[in-house]
Parts: C-alpha cells; structure tokens; sequence
C-alpha cells in the first residue's frame, strides 16, 4: 500500500534521493548527508510533507539503503520508498510508477533542494492545476554571463534578461510526464527538457531563494547559516 499524507490532496511529488553527489567530497550518498544533524533527505520530506495539496510522497533512495531510508523517513511523515536507479531518469520513472490511481498532478523536486518552503510546492502545483502542462520554478540570473570557447576565450556577452536559473519542484499533469518518461531517449537531469522534447509548453513561476542547491560543501555551509536563522 502506497503511504499517503493527505487524503484530500491532487498532488504527488518524487524525490529522487539515489545520486552519490560527488562535488559534495567522498561520504555518504547526497542525500544522506547531514545537514544541522539531520540527512538532506529528512529536511526536503519535512517541508513538502508541510504543503497541504500532496497526497502522495514516493522517495527513490540508492538501492542498497531503501530499508534504511525507509526506517529514517517513518517519523518524519508516510513516504514511500523505491529503489532508485543509477540514473536521476531511472529514479524518476521508478517513483513514478509507484504513484497511486488518484492525483494527476505530479512534482519533481530534488532532495539537494533541502529548505524549499511549502509555499513554493503549492505555487508550482496550482499552476498545474490551473491548467498548464509543465511548470518549473525559476529566478532571474543576476550575474554577468560569457560565452566562452574551449580555450577560456571570451565569445561574448550572453544577454542575461532571457535567463533564468532553474529550481524544482517541476510540476506536471501526471500524464504528460509519463509520456515523456516513455519517450526518454538521452538521459537528462532535468524533467522539464525531457517534456520540452515532446512539444510540450513550460510555463515558470516565480522560484525562492530558500530553494537553493546544495551541491558544494560552500552550499552546504550556506544552507546551515539559514536554518540557524530560522530558514
């Protein structure tokens, strides 16, 4: 039986949680890394686990730690937990298919996105609820960006105002994101261009800064400063 948060909600969210996360040092899987004394894992599920639409919650943890992850993620709320892939795409179409009948809006987010607020999953959700296919979370790009050769040449100044950095959770009519997992050729590492491929339209809204990827220990020592200040 797939565990459930909110039996009223229209939401399912995937957190894939089997990457090695090797900019981070050797250690632990990334997801298993601890953060203020807690894994990433822990404090993603505690704040989506917060957001009153999800109904469904399906963690793709590194196949040799699904018990593990399954036993550390009980007190924290009813999350399901598959066996990831070696892949984030074969992690995303494993917790995609343990997705119960019922909501037909799913979510993506990354478990390195550890202080993403409730309200941004709510925000991406009623999007797609509102009507578009794919959503994702998105901030302004506020620094200057060249275009470089593969000798560190400068080729130009790329024109930042059509940019934007990516954050998740990416948001889906559940069965768009299915097609777009069946039609999956080349790996990519990011649901919305999997989506983008097939024609589909994606929509953004407005990201958050507590939705930072942590990635590189500066990131991790980042994310502890903000809780520390109430984050």
């Amino acid at each position: 039986m797939t565990a459930q948060l909110n039996p009223r909600g229209d939401v399912a969210v995937l957190v894939p949680a089997a990457g090695a996360g090797v900019r981070l040092g050797p250690g632990a899987p990334k997801a298993l890394r601890l953060l203020a004394g807690e894994p990433l894992l822990v404090h993603a599920v505690r704040r989506i686990a917060a957001a009153p639409s999800v109904h469904t919650m399906v963690v793709a943890a590194p196949a040799t730690e699904v018990e593990a992850v399954r036993a550390m993620l009980a007190p924290v709320a009813p999350v399901t937990v598959v066996p990831g892939g070696a892949e984030r795409q074969e992690s995303v179409a494993a917790a995609l298919a343990a997705v119960p009948a019922g909501p037909e809006i799913v979510l993506v987010h990354d478990a390195a996105r550890a202080l993403t607020p409730p309200h941004l999953v709510e925000s991406v959700a009623a999007a797609v609820r509102d009507g578009h296919d794919a959503v994702i979370p998105v901030l302004p790009v506020v620094d200057t960006i060249k275009e470089v050769d593969a000798t560190e040449r400068v080729l130009g100044t790329v024109d930042r105002s059509a940019l934007r950095a990516v954050q998740t959770p990416q948001g889906f009519r559940r069965s768009v994101l299915i097609a777009a997992h069946r039609s999956a050729g080349d790996a990519l590492t990011d649901d919305a261009g999997l989506v983008e491929k097939q024609g589909i339209t994606v929509t953004c809204v407005p990201g958050s800064e507590l939705a930072l990827k942590i990635t590189r220990p500066f990131d991790m020592a980042l994310a502890e400063h903000l809780l520390t200040s109430g984050a």
